[in-house]
């Protein structure tokens, strides 16, 4: 039996890459902060299944569909026979085969869904939009893209199984074969026409390029922020100097108007200080929170802490129990340090809140000093 080439150079190069690509966005997506990233390698997945597709309809041996084999009484065997001497395949075995579609199918489907939560629930990417008319449904997205995910990680989870299982009960060296491209075999060996070699450059090159533009240019529509930063100080200046000078400067959208209405009319007692008004400005200020209160926005924070609190009129933005959940797992020492103080200084983590904006990419959590 003589090594003959099955897997093209690019062949091998998608795998490498997608192999890279799923366990980061797995990682970073456990990071907020890191979501633009997340985004990036999110997009870069899916070009590269794009392209895998179209590579599977060119005539490139052992890569192409055709060759795949979807036989499930043979599909059945292989899985039977697990344990015992297999049918040798030169390609995909059945088991392969079919989960490579799966994962074509789930991933596209991930990323695809991954872009609907990123508009409709942090207003940014492609899909923006959906954040001012289906930001409602946030959390369905999110599920669903989750359902996704996991369904995703699932398969390839069983996949690598399968290889590892191989490898252990019949010295499979399939993994040995998807780095150097060959395998022992009497078939006929692959060879690449030249429009093939460009498509596969193309392929790789471009998934490369597009992950590295979406980090260089974020300002680019798939990945856009299009939350806009208000101007307190100019849309209303009572409001802005008044709150401005003794504490940040929180948006209005973080409480509901109960909440607001309860506040404004009883700042004589204002968490313990009299931060009482002219009554003018009072009625001026009440005024502009109450009619841009969580209610009126489609912000995730504003969603989420509306839907937390429900029917109680809370006051304080740190003891809604959204606030709490999304900061439980912050080390407490971080809120009693010199850079934070308090848990009310939310500037401290998010820069922008003072424009407006709460974007998760935003968020820089202060190191607590060491020694």
């Amino acid at each position: 039996m003589t090594k003959n080439y099955v897997w093209s150079l690019f062949t091998r190069l998608f795998h490498i890459l997608l192999v890279l690509s799923v366990a980061a966005a797995f990682l970073l997506a456990e990071f907020e902060n890191l979501l633009t990233l997340h985004v990036a390698v999110g997009y870069t997945i899916g070009l590269l299944f794009v392209y895998r597709i179209m590579w599977g309809f060119m005539d490139v041996r052992y890569s192409k569909f055709k060759d795949f084999n979807f036989n499930l009484l043979d599909l059945k065997e292989y899985m039977l026979n697990i344990f015992a001497n297999k049918k040798e395949y030169v390609g995909h075995n059945p088991a392969s085969s079919w989960a490579i579609v799966a994962m074509i199918i789930l991933g596209l489907g991930s990323v695809f869904t991954g872009v609907v939560v990123y508009g409709t629930q942090e207003g940014m990417g492609i899909l923006s939009f959906l954040n001012f008319s289906v930001f409602k449904k946030m959390d369905l997205f999110k599920d669903i893209h989750e359902l996704f995910t996991n369904a995703f990680m699932a398969v390839i989870f069983v996949h690598i199984s399968g290889v590892l299982l191989d490898r252990v009960l019949h010295k499979s060296k399939a993994v040995e074969s998807m780095i150097h491209g060959y395998k022992d075999s009497e078939a006929q060996s692959l060879k690449l026409t030249l429009l093939q070699k460009i498509f596969g450059f193309l392929w790789i090159s471009s998934s490369l390029f597009l992950f590295i533009y979406l980090l260089s240019n974020p300002s680019n529509m798939l990945v856009a922020d299009a939350n806009i930063a208000v101007d307190y100080k100019k849309e209303h200046p009572q409001f802005y100097n008044e709150c401005k000078s003794c504490h940040t400067l929180y948006p209005p959208y973080l409480l509901p108007k109960q909440s607001w209405a309860k506040m404004m009319d009883n700042l004589e007692n204002h968490f313990g200080d009299d931060a009482s008004l002219d009554e003018q400005d009072r009625l001026s200020i009440r005024d502009y929170l109450l009619k841009n209160s969580a209610e009126s926005s489609t912000k995730e924070s504003a969603f989420m802490i509306l839907k937390s609190i429900k029917a109680e009129d809370t006051i304080a933005i740190t003891k809604t129990p959204y606030w709490e959940k999304r900061h439980e797992t912050i080390d407490k020492t971080i809120f009693a340090s010199k850079k934070v103080a308090a848990k009310s200084n939310c500037k401290a983590c998010h820069n922008n809140i003072e424009q407006g904006l709460l974007n998760d990419k935003d968020i820089k959590i202060p190191e607590l000093s060491k020694g």
